[in-house]
Protein backbone atom coordinates (compact mmCIF):
# COMPACT_ATOMS: atom_id res chain seq x y z
CA UNK A 1 0.00 0.00 0.00
CA UNK A 2 1.34 3.29 -1.50
CA UNK A 3 1.99 6.00 1.59
CA UNK A 4 -0.98 8.48 2.21
CA UNK A 5 0.52 12.05 1.28
CA UNK A 6 -1.19 15.31 0.61
CA UNK A 7 -1.24 16.33 -2.71
CA UNK A 8 1.84 19.01 -2.35
CA UNK A 9 1.24 22.48 -1.66
CA UNK A 10 4.03 24.64 -2.13
CA UNK A 11 2.53 27.03 0.33
CA UNK A 12 2.89 24.81 2.91
CA UNK A 13 5.86 23.38 3.12
CA UNK A 14 7.65 20.16 3.60
CA UNK A 15 8.36 18.65 6.72
CA UNK A 16 10.76 15.06 6.39
CA UNK A 17 11.09 13.15 9.89
CA UNK A 18 13.69 11.20 9.96
CA UNK A 19 13.94 8.31 12.58
CA UNK A 20 16.22 10.11 15.68
CA UNK A 21 13.08 12.85 15.62
CA UNK A 22 10.42 10.63 14.96
CA UNK A 23 11.43 9.00 18.60
CA UNK A 24 11.94 12.08 20.33
CA UNK A 25 8.41 13.32 18.73
CA UNK A 26 6.78 10.31 20.32
CA UNK A 27 8.80 9.97 23.54
CA UNK A 28 7.43 13.48 23.98
CA UNK A 29 3.89 12.40 23.25
CA UNK A 30 3.91 10.18 25.79
CA UNK A 31 5.12 12.20 28.30
CA UNK A 32 2.07 14.44 27.44
CA UNK A 33 -0.38 11.27 27.46
CA UNK A 34 1.06 9.88 31.21
CA UNK A 35 0.44 13.59 32.72
CA UNK A 36 -3.36 13.53 32.30
CA UNK A 37 -4.17 10.80 31.43
CA UNK A 38 -3.58 6.73 32.11
CA UNK A 39 -4.83 4.23 28.90
CA UNK A 40 -5.01 0.32 29.84
CA UNK A 41 -4.91 0.21 25.92
CA UNK A 42 -3.38 2.23 22.96
CA UNK A 43 -4.89 1.16 19.39
CA UNK A 44 -3.30 2.51 16.46
CA UNK A 45 -5.14 2.97 13.24
CA UNK A 46 -3.82 1.52 10.54
CA UNK A 47 -1.71 1.77 8.36
CA UNK A 48 0.27 4.70 9.02
CA UNK A 49 -0.99 4.96 13.10
CA UNK A 50 0.81 1.46 13.66
CA UNK A 51 4.01 2.56 14.13
CA UNK A 52 3.58 5.41 16.18
CA UNK A 53 1.28 3.79 18.05
CA UNK A 54 3.18 0.69 19.07
CA UNK A 55 5.88 3.04 20.06
CA UNK A 56 3.50 4.73 22.71
CA UNK A 57 2.17 1.98 24.12
CA UNK A 58 5.73 0.20 24.53
CA UNK A 59 6.97 4.08 26.42
CA UNK A 60 3.84 3.21 28.20
CA UNK A 61 4.43 -0.16 29.05
CA UNK A 62 0.53 -0.90 27.87
CA UNK A 63 -0.83 -3.52 25.48
CA UNK A 64 -1.02 -2.47 21.90
CA UNK A 65 -4.26 -3.07 19.31
CA UNK A 66 -4.80 -1.65 16.04
CA UNK A 67 -7.81 -0.65 13.79
CA UNK A 68 -7.71 -0.46 9.48
CA UNK A 69 -9.09 2.53 8.57
CA UNK A 70 -8.81 3.19 4.82
CA UNK A 71 -9.41 6.18 2.54
CA UNK A 72 -11.31 5.19 -0.74
CA UNK A 73 -11.14 7.39 -3.59
CA UNK A 74 -15.01 7.54 -5.15
CA UNK A 75 -15.26 8.00 -8.78
CA UNK A 76 -17.93 10.91 -8.62
CA UNK A 77 -15.54 12.75 -6.04
CA UNK A 78 -11.72 13.63 -6.16
CA UNK A 79 -12.36 13.75 -2.32
CA UNK A 80 -11.87 10.43 -0.32
CA UNK A 81 -13.34 9.19 2.69
CA UNK A 82 -12.38 7.14 5.32
CA UNK A 83 -14.23 3.83 6.09
CA UNK A 84 -13.31 0.76 8.81
CA UNK A 85 -12.43 -2.13 7.06
CA UNK A 86 -12.63 -4.67 10.03
CA UNK A 87 -13.78 -4.56 13.39
CA UNK A 88 -12.36 -2.94 16.58
CA UNK A 89 -10.77 -5.12 18.86
CA UNK A 90 -12.50 -6.60 21.80
CA UNK A 91 -9.36 -5.90 24.44
CA UNK A 92 -10.74 -2.28 24.19
CA UNK A 93 -14.33 -3.12 26.14
CA UNK A 94 -14.72 -1.20 29.71
CA UNK A 95 -11.30 -0.13 29.01
CA UNK A 96 -9.49 3.23 28.85
CA UNK A 97 -8.31 3.58 25.67
CA UNK A 98 -5.45 6.07 23.50
CA UNK A 99 -6.49 6.17 19.74
CA UNK A 100 -2.89 6.81 17.68
CA UNK A 101 -2.69 8.15 14.34
CA UNK A 102 0.51 9.49 12.33
CA UNK A 103 -1.62 13.15 11.56
CA UNK A 104 -4.58 14.73 12.02
CA UNK A 105 -6.04 17.26 9.73
CA UNK A 106 -9.88 17.29 9.36
CA UNK A 107 -10.57 14.43 11.92
CA UNK A 108 -12.81 12.35 9.88
CA UNK A 109 -10.54 9.21 10.23
CA UNK A 110 -10.24 9.79 14.03
CA UNK A 111 -13.76 10.45 14.22
CA UNK A 112 -14.68 7.64 12.94
CA UNK A 113 -12.06 5.38 14.56
CA UNK A 114 -13.46 6.67 17.97
CA UNK A 115 -17.23 5.69 16.84
CA UNK A 116 -16.09 2.36 16.36
CA UNK A 117 -13.68 1.96 19.61
CA UNK A 118 -16.46 3.32 21.64
CA UNK A 119 -19.15 1.27 19.90
CA UNK A 120 -16.89 -1.75 21.06
CA UNK A 121 -17.50 -0.76 24.53
CA UNK A 122 -14.55 1.12 25.84
CA UNK A 123 -14.96 2.93 28.79
CA UNK A 124 -13.20 6.37 28.30
CA UNK A 125 -11.35 7.28 24.30
CA UNK A 126 -9.06 10.13 24.10
CA UNK A 127 -6.67 10.46 20.72
CA UNK A 128 -3.41 11.32 20.36
CA UNK A 129 -1.33 11.95 16.53
CA UNK A 130 2.27 13.15 16.20
CA UNK A 131 1.09 15.68 14.03
CA UNK A 132 -1.55 17.97 13.99
CA UNK A 133 -1.93 19.70 10.46
CA UNK A 134 -5.51 21.10 10.37
CA UNK A 135 -8.44 22.16 12.12
CA UNK A 136 -9.21 18.97 14.11
CA UNK A 137 -8.22 18.93 18.09
CA UNK A 138 -7.09 15.64 19.27
CA UNK A 139 -6.23 15.48 22.84
CA UNK A 140 -3.14 15.20 22.78
CA UNK A 141 -0.02 15.81 19.69
CA UNK A 142 3.34 16.16 19.57
CA UNK A 143 4.03 18.60 16.88
CA UNK A 144 1.32 21.31 15.17
CA UNK A 145 2.13 21.99 11.64
CA UNK A 146 0.48 23.15 7.87
CA UNK A 147 2.92 21.24 6.39
CA UNK A 148 2.85 18.42 4.83
CA UNK A 149 4.63 15.64 6.45
CA UNK A 150 6.87 12.83 4.74
CA UNK A 151 7.55 10.21 7.98
CA UNK A 152 10.68 8.18 8.24
CA UNK A 153 8.58 5.06 6.91
CA UNK A 154 7.27 7.18 4.22
CA UNK A 155 11.00 8.41 2.91
CA UNK A 156 12.15 4.49 2.97
CA UNK A 157 9.42 3.72 0.81
CA UNK A 158 9.52 6.25 -1.89
CA UNK A 159 13.17 6.33 -2.04
CA UNK A 160 13.07 2.01 -2.93
CA UNK A 161 11.12 2.05 -5.86
CA UNK A 162 13.30 1.45 -8.83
Amino acid sequence: MAPRRKPADRTRGVFEVDWPLFGELSRALALKVARTYDPEVVVGIATAGVIPGAVIAAILGREFHSIVVSRRYHAESVRETPAILGVAPAEVRNRRVLLVDETCDTGETMRLAVAAIVNAGAADVRTAVGFRTGPYEPDFSALETESTIVLPWDEDLLTSVP
